[in-house]
C-alpha cells in the first residue's frame, strides 16, 4: 500500500499490518500527523492536534503489540490498539482543551477524561486531537465563528454539516480512522451523509454522554463516525454499555445478515415531502439494491412524524438555555455568543411551560407510535434518506426543492430530529453521488437497542454499492 491507500484503509486492515508486523502504530500515525498538517489548513476539521500525546500513544502501543507474545510487556488490547482517532472538541479529554467550539470555553482545560474517552484509551486508540463543531453543538452548518468553518471534503465551498462536521470531515478525508461526535437532532448522521461516511446514533443511554458538554440531555446521544459499516462496529463496541450478556457490537460487524430475513418499512409521511431530485434517484436506487439482495418492504404509518421537528426544537430550546443560564454563560457573557446560536438559546425563554410540556407529551406518544408500527408490520427498521439535500454551499440560508425555498438548517434536521426524539438508534451510510459528485446518505433507524440490527441491515447495503471514491481534497 502507498501512502495515500494505507490513510483509506479499514481499521480491520490496519491492525492486521500491525500484527504482521508490516506497519507500526508510530508509523501510521506520523503519517496522520503529516496529513493533518498538509489538509487541515484547507479543511480547518481539527481545533486542536494532539501531535505528542498521539506519539506517546502510538509508542506505547507499539511496545504491547510488538513485544513477543508470551512475554512481559506484551499486551493486545483489540481492534482499535494503535489506531489513529479524533473527538469531538465538546468531549472533555484529562489535560487538553476541550473548546466545545465555542470562546467561551477557550481556555478549558478538563480535569478529568469522559467515560467514553477512557474506554477508548482502554481500548489503546490514539488520539491525533479535537475536531471543529457547530459552536456548542447548536447548529447543523459547522459554521464556526470563533474557529473558522469546516469545508467539505468533496467540495471546499461547501458545509460538511453538523454539529460534529469536523469529525466527518476528517473521517471523509483520510485524516483519522474514526471519530466521536455527538448527535441531539442529527449531528452525527446529517454530517456522515454530506461528507460521505458512515455515522451511527446510538440509542439513548446506550453510549455515555457524562463528561459531554450538553445541549439538551434529554436528546444528547454520543457516537461514533468511520468510513464503513464494520469500522463503525468496531467503534461503537468499545465505548457501548452492555446488559447481561449482550454480545459486543465489535463482532456485529463480521456477521451475516439474511437479506431473505430482513423486511424494511418505508413511512409515507414527512420523509418524502421534499427531496432534491438527485436525493430521490439515489434513495430508489439503493431501495431498488436491497430489494435485489432479497429485502423485502412495506409501508408503515406513524402519524406523529410531522410534529416532531417543532417538539424537537421546543426541548432543545428549554434544555439549551436552562444549561447556559446555570452555568453562568448567558447571563455574563452572551456577547460571546456567535449570533445563530445566541438567537436559539434565547428562543428557550419563549417557550411556555405548557408548550413544552405538549412537547414531552408527543415525545412519548411518537415513540410509542414507532415502536407499533415496526413491530405490526415486522419490520426491522425503517427507511429513508438521511438529508433532503446534499450538502449546501457555505452561507447558504435557503435551499430550494421543486418550487419552494426551505432554510438549511430545518431542512437538513427535518429527517434526522425523529430518532432523537424517540430515544432510537439510526445509521446513516452512504448510498451515492449526485450530479454534482456530492455524496448522498441513506438512513436506516430502528427500536430501542437494535444497534446491533442497524449495523447488519447496513452491512447488506454496504455490499450492494461499496463506495470506491475518494473525496477530490
Amino acid at each position: 500500500m502507498n501512502d495515500s491507500d494505507l490513510a483509506f484503509a479499514s481499521i480491520e486492515e490496519i491492525g492486521k499490518l500491525f500484527r504482521t508486523r508490516k506497519l507500526s502504530p508510530v508509523e501510521i500515525t506520523k503519517l496522520m500527523l503529516a496529513r493533518i498538517e498538509q489538509l487541515n489548513p484547507k479543511l480547518n476539521a481539527y481545533i486542536t492536534v494532539t501531535a505528542e500525546v498521539a506519539l506517546d500513544q502510538a509508542e506505547k502501543a507499539e511496545s504491547e503489540l510488538f513485544a513477543l507474545r508470551g512475554r512481559k510487556g506484551h499486551r493486545d488490547r483489540g481492534a482499535l490498539h494503535g489506531i489513529p482517532i479524533s473527538l469531538k472538541d465538546n468531549i472533555y479529554t484529562k489535560g487538553i482543551r476541550t473548546t466545545a467550539g465555542s470562546k467561551i470555553l477557550t481556555d478549558f482545560i478538563p480535569k478529568e477524561d469522559a467515560p467514553v474517552v477512557a474506554h477508548l484509551k482502554q481500548a489503546g486508540a490514539v488520539l491525533l486531537g479535537k475536531t471543529n463543531m457547530h459552536e456548542f453543538a447548536y447548529g447543523v452548518t459547522s459554521n464556526n465563528p470563533h474557529y473558522g468553518p469546516v469545508r467539505n471534503p468533496w467540495d471546499l465551498q461547501r458545509i460538511p454539516g453538523g454539529s460534529s462536521g469536523g469529525s466527518a470531515a476528517a473521517v471523509s478525508a483520510g485524516l483519522c480512522y474514526g471519530s466521536i461526535g455527538t448527535d441531539t437532532g442529527g449531528s452525527i448522521r446529517i454530517p456522515a451523509s454530506l461528507c460521505g461516511v458512515v455515522g451511527l446514533k446510538p440509542t439513548w443511554g446506550r453510549i455515555s454522554t457524562e463528561g459531554v458538554v450538553p445541549l439538551s440531555p434529554l436528546l444528547d446521544c454520543t457516537g461514533p463516525l468511520a468510513r464503513s459499516v464494520r469500522d463503525v462496529a468496531i467503534l461503537t463496541g468499545a465505548v457501548y454499555f452492555r446488559v447481561g450478556r449482550e454480545p459486543s457490537l465489535a463482532r456485529v460487524g463480521t456477521l451475516r445478515a439474511n437479506p431473505q430475513k430482513t423486511c424494511l418499512g418505508i413511512p409515507r409521511q414527512l420523509f418524502f415531502d421534499a427531496l432534491s431530485t438527485d436525493v430521490r434517484k439515489a434513495f430508489d436506487s439503493a431501495l431498488r439494491d436491497l430489494c435485489k439482495a432479497g429485502v423485502t418492504t412495506t409501508d408503515i404509518s406513524i402519524p406523529l412524524l410531522d410534529e416532531t421537528e417543532d417538539a424537537g426544537n421546543r426541548i432543545a430550546w428549554v434544555e439549551a438555555i436552562l444549561y447556559h443560564s446555570q452555568q453562568g454563560y448567558f447571563t455574563a457573557r452572551s456577547a460571546e455568543y456567535g449570533e445563530d446560536v445566541r438567537a436559539r438559546i434565547e428562543m428557550g425563554a419563549k417557550v411556555s411551560a405548557v408548550d413544552y410540556l405538549r412537547a414531552l407529551e408527543i415525545q412519548k406518544h411518537f415513540t410509542l407510535q414507532l415502536h407499533m408500527a415496526l413491530a405490526e408490520s415486522d419490520a426491522d427498521a425503517i427507511v429513508y434518506p438521511s438529508t433532503p439535500i446534499e450538502a449546501p454551499l457555505i452561507d447558504q440560508e435557503s435551499s430550494r426543492i421543486g418550487k419552494h425555498d426551505y432554510p438549511t438548517r430545518a431542512i437538513l434536521l427535518r429527517h434526522n430530529r425523529p430518532a432523537n426524539l424517540a430515544g432510537v438508534p439510526a445509521i446513516s451510510l452512504p448510498c451515492g453521488f449526485a450530479s454534482s459528485g456530492l455524496p448522498i446518505g441513506l438512513q436506516f433507524m430502528g427500536g430501542v437497542s437494535s444497534e446491533a440490527v442497524l449495523l447488519r441491515i447496513a452491512k447488506i447495503f454496504e455490499r450492494t454499492q461499496p463506495q470506491a471514491r475518494r473525496p477530490p481534497v
